[in-house]
């Protein structure tokens, strides 16, 4: 072992004499944890995998038909390693080895973990990055994180680690998918939400087969979902499926992505006109926002009427939509209302009629992915150009994301191309409001402002990837359905506010996309339109967004709200009022009670106000058994403070000794809470005779640095399940 690493990388041979060959090392003979990554390079595939029982779990591997292809083993091990660093790392390798491209993972995508413990961020994060590189000199990946993090591969994953709001949802799709009397699944939420990841996690999971998946990691309150997806596996054993997207720049993108996934390829992500041909057991559409009816469609009208005539469709009252539910015995869409942009996108209230139908289901996402401002930033945006905010002094300033306006154009341009050589993929957008000239001419430049000259993209298509020095501006048709690390967006002339009436407007006439205005004869529609473009652009950016408005007043109305570049910002963060976080019973808060109240107030069926609730930090799984408890005295300052709030699940049956409960006992007050609740851990003394056994004694024992805490000492033949009761089993602190 390399003791600078702390690890220590073992290759094999993936036969019977490979495995003996380790029979004597330690981290076999000891069932210590192993992480192993098993390998074919002829035909470049691999499966990741975690263990305590090395030689079990390598024999067992050894076994199946899947895998017995495979040909070399490499075994990490490490004396730092336990269970949850394994898992860890082992759920990172699989999210970093699909996106390196060297091998196609054999791994299904269920089951990846993403949870807490002990000097995760502190210390084994730095020990996965020396794993990373020691893999590279193995030769078995060959891009750095960093560049990997940066990747179309990466960020449009299939192994990802859903979040509470993701698998609430998945469920509710599942069941849909299920069901007989359900075809259209609507599933909705803003930019940066996680509709792609959650469209293409679901599509490999049909995809995948069963002997792929990684039931073990999941636990007795999960088994609902567990048997769920393995009734969609006996359902849908082999369906025909396809990702539909109108968009072709992201459609080439996304095909780039599952051609490198195992078991998907390029031709399963089609454009709308491809439903021409064939009919699906299960269409996805993603970015459905985007579906087109017949207006404004340039050259593709022609291709749209001759669909439209294979369908037998008729082309002046139908729509890509429609085209979809033709096509399709099941299918889910991806939408967002706000990120319709033009007026070839179909109308909301189509969806809105899909969404009222009776053999449809609407779901929603809730939690912000992309912007590492979180559902805070997405509000200011909103705010800002919706023109709603409250306080009117209020500037947005968030520690964890780098929002700046710029008043000089030179500094807007150093800045952003600083930040691309430190972090890449950092680009420049703007409104539609300068003609596309350098198509026709690429000695040309379209914009000019400040006498600095840039141009257009100069590709239509895969922009965000070509332009890697940041010397074009992109628009909303070339980079909506992407992220960036910066985004820096340059507010046209063709958008400016109105200082006597205090509202933002739309100059037509600057508005340079044709196929945008050439049937709006109402200036409120056209403004909906640009101003759902910006929002949309003002939200690529994960770690920041620099902002340039052309117009003087709009500019001016900004600085109300957005700190200028190199001016001093309060030290106070005051985004209290923008990230404010929704409450979503039981998938991110729990409800909150006082055991300062008269028995029987644990009625977990009966309904519970909102107000009630309170957030729960991010990355614990709660269920409808969680609840919370302010912790009042010293009785478990062992364990928990006086005043700390604390996690309780619901006791429901098992053993209760040894762990730390909320006891009901209606013959004791409890000193701290005035009550009779108390916070204790349980103990029980059984006698066990040939046919049953007894409690002889419970004991309800204080934790507590102080010593005139006494144990409470129960008589078993005094009490009965109306007298005394375990109400929850403690979990964790919270707060």
């Amino acid at each position: 072992m390399n003791y600078n690493l702390d690890f220590e990388i073992n290759k094999i041979a993936f036969n019977n004499n490979g495995l003996n060959s380790i029979q004597s090392q330690y981290f076999v003979s000891e069932n210590w944890p192993v992480v192993y990554i098993l390998n074919n390079n002829g035909v470049s595939q691999a499966y990741v995998g975690e263990t305590i029982d090395t030689n079990s779990r390598i024999f067992a591997h050894l076994q199946t038909p899947s895998k017995s292809h495979l040909q070399e083993a490499h075994l990490i091990s490490s004396r730092k390693f336990n269970k949850s660093v394994t898992l860890d790392i082992e759920s990172n390798l699989i999210k970093y080895l699909h996106a390196d491209g060297k091998y196609k993972l054999l791994n299904g995508n269920l089951g990846l973990v993403n949870h807490s413990y002990y000097q995760r961020d502190e210390f084994y994060w730095d020990m996965f990055k020396n794993i990373w590189n020691g893999l590279i000199s193995n030769g078995l990946a060959q891009h750095s994180l960093e560049h990997i993090s940066n990747s179309d591969l990466f960020k449009y994953s299939p192994y990802k680690t859903l979040s509470a709001d993701q698998r609430k949802n998945l469920m509710l799709i599942i069941d849909a998918l299920l069901s007989e009397n359900k075809k259209s699944i609507l599933v909705e939420g803003g930019a940066g939400t996680g509709k792609t990841i959650l469209a293409i996690f679901i599509f490999k999971l049909m995809l995948t087969s069963d002997e792929d998946f990684n039931y073990r990691e999941f636990v007795e309150d999960e088994k609902e979902f567990v048997d769920k997806v393995k009734q969609l596996k006996i359902k849908f054993p082999n369906p025909k499926m396809g990702l539909v997207i109108a968009m072709g720049s992201f459609r080439k993108t996304i095909k780039k992505v599952f051609r490198n996934i195992n078991g998907l390829n390029s031709n399963l992500v089609i454009g709308p006109s491809d439903l021409e041909y064939e009919s699906y057991d299960i269409l996805f559409v993603d970015e459905s926002h985007r579906l087109r009816k017949r207006v404004n469609l340039g050259p593709y009208f022609k291709i749209y009427d001759r669909v439209c005539n294979a369908l037998k469709l008729d082309k002046l009252n139908t729509s890509e939509l429609a085209w979809t539910q033709l096509r399709s015995n099941k299918v889910l869409y991806f939408y967002d209302a706000k990120q319709s942009i033009k007026p070839s996108d179909v109308d909301a209230v189509d969806f809105e009629n899909l969404k009222n139908a009776s053999n449809s289901i609407n779901v929603k996402l809730h939690s912000q992915f992309r912007v590492k401002g979180g559902n805070g930033f997405v509000d200011f945006v909103n705010n800002l150009l919706d023109n709603t905010f409250k306080n009117k002094e209020f500037k947005y300033n968030d520690i964890n994301y780098d929002l700046l306006l710029f008043e000089n154009f030179s500094d807007f341009v150093n800045e952003l191309r600083e930040k691309n050589e430190k972090h890449q993929l950092s680009r420049f957008i703007a409104g539609y409001a300068w003609p596309w000239i350098s198509q026709n001419d690429p000695d040309a430049y379209d914009i000019e402002i400040e006498n600095i000259k840039l141009k257009w993209n100069s590709t239509a298509i895969d922009y965000i990837n070509s332009d890697i020095d940041a010397q074009e501006v992109g628009c909303i048709h070339t980079t909506q359905g992407y992220d960036l690390n910066y985004a820096a967006i340059i507010f046209g002339p063709e958008i400016i506010y109105n200082p006597i009436s205090k509202e933002i407007e739309i100059v037509k006439e600057n508005y340079r996309d044709r196929n945008g205005t050439a049937t709006i004869r109402d200036n409120a529609i056209l403004k909906n339109y640009v101003v759902n473009i910006y929002k949309t652009i003002l939200l690529r950016g994960i770690l920041g967004c620099y902002i340039y408005v052309c117009d003087e007043n709009l500019r001016n109305y900004f600085r109300k709200h957005i700190y200028l570049f190199k001016e001093n910002k309060n030290p106070i963060i005051e985004i209290a009022e923008s990230k404010e976080i929704k409450l979503i019973p039981f998938e991110n808060s729990v409800p909150l009670y006082s055991l300062k109240v008269a028995a029987g107030e644990f009625k977990f069926n009966e309904s519970i106000p909102e107000e009630k609730f309170i957030v729960v930090p991010d990355g614990i799984k709660i269920t409808q058994d969680h609840f919370a408890c302010k912790i009042i005295g010293n009785s478990m300052n062992k364990i928990v403070q006086d005043g700390q709030i604390a996690l309780f699940k619901r006791y429901t049956g098992g053993s209760r000794n040894g762990l730390m409960v909320i006891a009901e006992y209606y013959d004791h007050q409890d000193l701290d809470y005035g009550s009779c609740y108390t916070f204790k851990e349980y103990y029980s003394q059984k006698a066990i005779d040939e046919e049953s056994w007894h409690h002889e004694k419970i004991i309800l024992k204080p934790k507590s640095f102080d010593a005139s805490y006494q144990d409470i000492v129960i008589d078993p033949n005094a009490i009965n399940e109306k007298t005394f009761s375990v109400v929850g089993i403690f979990d964790r602190v919270i707060e």
